[in-house]
């Protein structure tokens, strides 16, 4: 039996624990500093654009279509497994375009997308309103609507996942920050890490994933393999509304001008967007600002350039947090770590943590077991 740990249990580590559970010859422990699904989790609106987004080849396009690919099975394995029910909306994703010029490069997307096997659908102002009657299509070119793009609740996520990994014999020690590891001594180039230590345990580890998000820093520094990553804000308002906005037998994500409106039902909706920091702010200094006022008043009056009924809300939820981007090199970090043969990173998730942490875990389990740790049954 090989022993597995994984360092940070937001929704990444928590996938990753869960696909690594279902492995015949594997058992797996994850250590969180905090409890699930707090972190760059909690700085997440959930919102899944894969078809939707321009990135149609490559490394990021393939984790795209394989996340797009496993969400389906995963919810319904982990409802299920757990009893409980993950809040998922079905109902698509509508970009407005406001230039013009950015026709011919939704066009030839969508030409892609069809070639691919996914639809992509350009609406005229007129079908915008017809459809979604409560934005304003004044200044909008056109429509572009996603049906196989989706929103998912990260936290409901997070938890079943770590219930299903639970469920499958996956250990979880929350509340327990990481101190160091344990090295065996080598002279050859890639030396192996035995175990983790917290605070009150050492943990033994036949392999070791770090998929701590801004945490990783600090561990990959007492590895001597220093990976850096930069904060990114993400702020968001939650607004309530006496009935729900336009049809409401159809109330798909809506993003304009980069601001996402997110149905939660009930009248409520998430108003959200992310505000990068300075290149110069430090790790230290971001964590210890608070969320600028006037930038979240821009995020909720470009929401109400759009959508003008959200001006008639009541705001109950206002919320903040810090996303974790590479510095250096492309977003996300799924690689071995340098000068050791047993610890993966799968980390700097920046925007879209959630959208690929099916695929990330996917892409770990794939390495490991590559290695030779468990069995491809």
């Amino acid at each position: 039996m090989k022993r597995i740990v994984i360092v940070g249990c937001g929704v990444v580590g928590a996938a990753i624990a869960y696909e690594l559970s279902l492995c015949p010859g594997l058992h797996v422990t994850a250590i969180d500093q905090a409890t699930p699904a707090q972190g760059s989790t909690a700085a997440a609106l959930g919102v899944a654009m894969a078809v939707i987004s321009h990135k149609v080849k490559g490394r990021n396009w393939r984790l795209r279509e394989r996340s797009l690919r496993r969400y389906p099975t995963l919810v319904a394995e982990l409802e299920t497994l757990t009893g409980q029910t993950v809040q998922l909306n079905t109902q698509g994703i509508l970009s407005l375009c406001f230039d013009a010029e950015d026709l011919p490069r939704w066009r030839s997307l969508q030409q892609i997308r069809q070639r691919q096997g996914y639809s992509l659908e350009l609406w005229e102002p007129e079908q915008v309103r017809d459809r979604c009657p409560h934005l304003n299509p004044e200044e909008v070119v056109a429509g572009i609507f996603s049906p196989q793009d989706f929103q998912i609740n990260p936290t409901a996520l997070t938890e079943a996942l770590v219930a299903g990994a639970q469920i499958q014999g996956a250990e979880f020690y929350f509340n327990q920050p990481v101190v160091g590891f344990e090295v065996e001594a080598s002279t050859g180039e890639n030396r192996p890490c035995t175990a983790v230590r917290t605070a009150t345990q050492t943990v033994e580890a036949d392999a070791i994933v770090l998929s701590a998000g801004l945490g990783t820093l600090p561990l990959t520094q007492t590895l001597g393999q220093p990976t850096l990553l930069g904060p990114v804000l993400g702020q968001a308002l939650r607004i309530h509304l006496d009935s729900p906005l336009g049809t409401p037998d159809f109330q798909p994500v809506v993003n304009g001008h980069d601001i996402h409106l997110v149905p939660l039902g009930g009248g409520d909706y998430w108003v959200g967007a992310t505000v990068e920091f300075p290149p110069e702010t430090s790790l230290e200094a971001a964590l210890a600002m608070s969320p600028e006022a006037e930038r979240l008043e821009e995020v909720r009056a470009g929401a109400i350039a759009y959508c003008p009924a959200l001006a008639e809300g009541t705001i109950t939820q206002r919320w903040f947090g810090l996303r974790p981007r590479p510095q250096g090199q492309a977003a996300p970090v799924i690689q071995p770590v340098a000068g050791y043969s047993n610890v993966w990173l799968a980390t700097g998730h920046y925007r879209n943590g959630v959208l690929l942490a099916p695929a990330t875990a996917l892409a770990v389990k794939d390495s490991l077991l590559e290695c030779g740790f468990g069995d491809r049954r």
